[in-house]
């Protein structure tokens, strides 16, 4: 899962990164002052439909995002959007090998792995694009300098358990909880080497609490999976009783149909996931790729995130979901996709260890 064979690796901007002093949110090197804000005009619509599709490479579980391309095209007649979905790890290394064979097949990025953007922007492979919206609405910590990139969606990675198998004055409240001795056997969770989500998670955690913690944990008899979406979907089905990370939209999607999960805010505080939307400088279909990214940070596409998918939102004209813990409200870890960029493989590397995965 480290990505060997392609040319644009983590490893690879290692060097880049420390130079530029890369730290914060979006901070990156300033390249130059970002554009002005881009409106969607009838000329950039004619032109996307000339174009005909828009590619779109996304983390983005499959549901959401088909259900996002299928809005687009109902926006847009004329305009097909092709989803491609799989995990941010894997996102970054296919881009990786397509573009070191002169393949651009990709419009426009999506990734649960902010730095991943950051590592696109000083490779030179994005384009400055702002969306009306994102120049209007959205605060500065979630928008690139460069304009570049913005945060498309904000997610948790959170604990939860299935209420049937777990009485709730028995359930974990926190990440320490997890190492109790009844928890054998009956956890799952998501590998940082095919997930942005859960790399990013794992970051905050080892900061938060050490990677001595993943070291206990480890000798709990973890079901291993791949995906952040995944341990959600075991823990409904009743496949094991608690999970120790994954995506909080899905745990809110499977709850409110009727599925016996509940998720956990973990007293410690809770991994923060951001991420962010780009547009490819060598994008195949770059007028449909601006429309699409347009449509992407529009209060439509935003609500769609919130009331579909269970993401959140930092555009304001997004309401909350009525029922669920507002965001305001949760205890957060520290975002910080600079270190990511700069840890990724060194993550990867001491996560396989010690789980042996």
């Amino acid at each position: 899962m480290r990505n060997r064979g392609a040319k644009l690796t983590r490893r690879k901007v290692l060097v880049g990164a420390s130079a530029f002093g890369l730290a914060g949110s979006f901070a990156t090197r300033v390249l130059s002052a970002a554009p002005p804000a881009s409106a969607v005009t009838p000329e950039l619509i004619a032109a996307a439909k000339k174009e005909g599709k828009v590619v779109w490479y996304t983390s983005v579980d499959l549901k959401l995002s088909e259900q996002i391309g299928k809005a687009f095209e109902a926006k847009y007649p004329g305009v097909a959007c092709k989803v491609e979905r799989t995990g941010a790890e894997r996102l970054l290394q296919r881009i990786g090998q397509e573009y070191a064979a002169n393949v651009h097949a990709v419009d426009v990025v999506n990734s649960s792995d902010a730095s991943h953007l950051i590592y696109w922007k000083e490779q030179g492979l994005l384009a400055p694009y702002v969306p009306e919206d994102v120049a209007k609405f959205y605060p500065p910590e979630h928008k690139d300098p460069d304009g570049m990139f913005a945060s498309f969606r904000v997610f948790l990675s959170i604990i939860a358990y299935n209420t049937n198998l777990v009485k709730k004055e028995e359930a974990p409240r926190g990440f320490a909880d997890l190492l109790d001795p009844k928890w054998k056997g009956k956890i799952v969770k998501a590998h940082p080497g095919y997930s942005g989500t859960i790399m990013t998670a794992t970051y905050q955690i080892a900061h938060e609490l050490g990677w001595s913690y993943f070291e206990k944990l480890a000798r709990q008899n973890v079901l291993q999976v791949q995906s952040a979406a995944d341990p959600p979907k075991k823990l409904a089905l009743g496949e094991r009783a608690v999970q120790a990370d994954g995506v909080e939209y899905l745990i809110l999607k499977e709850k409110e149909s009727g599925q016996p999960v509940e998720p956990v805010y973990a007293t410690e505080g809770t991994p923060i996931i951001v991420g962010p939307n780009g547009v490819f400088k060598a994008a195949p279909n770059p007028n449909a790729a601006r429309l699409f990214q347009s449509f992407c940070f529009s209060p439509e596409c935003q609500q769609l995130c919130i009331d579909i998918g269970g993401l959140r939102s930092v555009h304001p004209q997004a309401k909350e979901h009525p029922g669920r813990t507002p965001l305001s409200q949760i205890k957060l870890m520290k975002d910080d996709p600079a270190a990511v960029l700069k840890q990724g493989e060194e993550i990867k590397a001491r996560y396989v260890k010690i789980f042996h995965v």
